[in-house]
């Protein structure tokens, strides 16, 4: 358990543009769903979350490491994955997602020396491994960086 998967139990929370107090025949007249009298009937009840002055749970479980904000999530293609490609075609993170290759490109796409090659393709991607390039153009293709 993390604090980012911290949440209400289900259907603990309402809508917030919910009539509560408008007579008995709306199911949530009088008290308007508040109970009799107590703290959390009156006005300024405690915050969601406050546990009675106990620590309260999201302070109690451990929190650890750090969550870089900036990393970025690149997907790795092996050049055994770009052999359904034609001879002389024109590869993109398009043409990636059309052949099924790549579902969910995120951050970018980087193709890696992984497997052999035969076709000579013109490779349009994020990044490329040294081995990938090497090899892509001792076919004749070429590797651009997008």
């Amino acid at each position: 358990m993390n604090l980012s998967n911290l949440q209400p139990a289900v259907g603990s929370t309402h809508n917030d543009n919910f009539r509560r107090g408008r007579g008995h025949g709306s199911g949530n007249g009088k008290t308007a769903g508040k109970g009799h009298k107590g703290q959390k009937a009156r006005s300024g009840a405690p915050r969601p979350g406050f546990e009675g002055g106990q620590m309260p749970l999201y302070r109690r479980i451990p929190k650890r490491g750090f969550k870089n904000r900036n990393t970025m999530e690149i997907v790795g293609i092996n050049l055994s994955a770009l052999e359904k490609f034609d001879n002389g075609a024109e590869v993109s993170v398009e043409t990636l997602i059309e052949a099924g290759i790549v579902k969910n490109p995120r951050d970018g796409v980087k193709i890696l020396g992984n497997g052999t090659l035969t076709k000579k393709l013109n490779v349009k991607a994020n990044a490329f491994s040294n081995s990938a390039k090497e090899k892509i153009e001792a076919l004749g293709g070429s590797c651009e960086v997008i």
